[in-house]
């Protein structure tokens, strides 16, 4: 236990036969369930959790898929059976050895605490992370971190592709895990729905571990673009589901006149360009109409996104200074 609460520490394994060892046997003391889920291994990951299995029945417990789920399915897995255990707080470490095991208590005490329902590693606090994680990596995090912002509607969070994350048994129990993406946007997902939910999010700093013999199954030319669309996906059923199904909030008309006003002035203004360069003078009054329309899209936008952040401030300051 920790503080006085039980730990379930979820860990999601595929392939992870050099690392999977590692991860259980650093693994704190005061962790008291350790939920390895194997996602259809194809080499000796299984055999080698079995062993911790035997040696330690009453702490590590192994699942088995009997089908491929992605990462996100792993932990939805996971998630189930600590809310099934009815565990306090529920750790998500992935298999590869790539969380420093000395960061979970600084994720743990805010959840224990009741300071927040969902703590989430942040590695970009420093710039310890632009020399440790691989560049490009790097890059596609910010990219995929500012739009999470705004489809999540927890402006104050960064690093929104880390797994290092700590639950509390309310958030396991309200969440719809059988909608939740079962691929590598299984963090961006879950932000949204805690969100829609009014969980209290916090980011606690985590070191960057790379260069330990992992192997990342992540291609960012394909997964930006396919976060980016569940991203947005995500963003407009968050608009209906919190602005418009459980309660009704104005931001709602910026962003339909912001979408419609934007884009139009924008392909307005590159098509009197195309007839300007082309085809000789145009009316005055025509550009002038384009800008306007722009301008105001983009305002009417900026200020739908100040309204968000408005409405969501709270769920990201601790109890005692959240405003009345």
């Amino acid at each position: 236990m920790y503080r006085g609460k039980t730990v379930c520490v979820v860990v999601p394994a595929y392939n992870e036969e050099h690392l999977i060892g590692r991860v259980i046997e650093t693994m704190p003391d005061f962790v008291d369930r350790i939920v390895v889920v194997d996602d259809c291994s194809t080499d000796e990951t299984v055999q080698v959790v079995e062993a911790y299995v035997t040696a330690q029945p009453d702490r590590v417990l192994l699942v088995r898929h009997e089908k491929n789920q992605g990462v996100g399915g792993a932990i939805v897995t996971g998630y189930r059976k600590a809310r099934d255990l009815r565990m306090a707080a529920t750790a998500v470490m992935a298999g590869d050895a790539q969380m420093d095991p000395e960061d979970l208590p600084a994720l743990l005490d805010p959840v224990v605490e009741g300071r927040a329902d969902y703590a989430k590693g942040n590695r970009l606090f420093t710039g310890e992370a632009w020399e440790t994680i691989p560049r490009v990596r790097y890059l596609g995090n910010a990219v995929l971190s500012l739009l999470t912002k705004i489809a999540s509607g927890y402006w104050h969070i960064a690093d929104s592709q880390t797994g290092y994350t700590v639950a509390n048994l309310a958030v396991l129990e309200t969440l719809p895990f059988r909608k939740v993406f079962r691929n590598y946007g299984v963090p961006n997902d879950l932000l949204v729905r805690l969100n829609v939910f009014n969980f209290r999010v916090i980011d606690v700093p985590v070191k960057p571990v790379y260069g330990i013999g992992e192997k990342s199954g992540i291609r960012i030319g394909m997964v930006i673009p396919r976060i980016s669309w569940l991203l947005i996906r995500l963003f407009l059923w968050r608009m209906k589901e919190k602005y418009i199904i459980r309660d009704f909030h104005p931001l709602i008309f910026f962003y339909l006149l912001g979408f419609a006003c934007a884009p139009f002035g924008g392909a307005m203004g590159m098509y009197l360009a195309w007839l300007r360069l082309f085809h000789g003078p145009i009316a005055p009054v025509a550009p002038l109409f384009a800008a306007f329309l722009f301008i105001t899209g983009l305002q009417s936008i900026f200020f739908a996104m100040w309204f968000d952040m408005e409405y969501n401030r709270d769920l990201g300051l601790e109890p005692h200074i959240r405003s009345n």
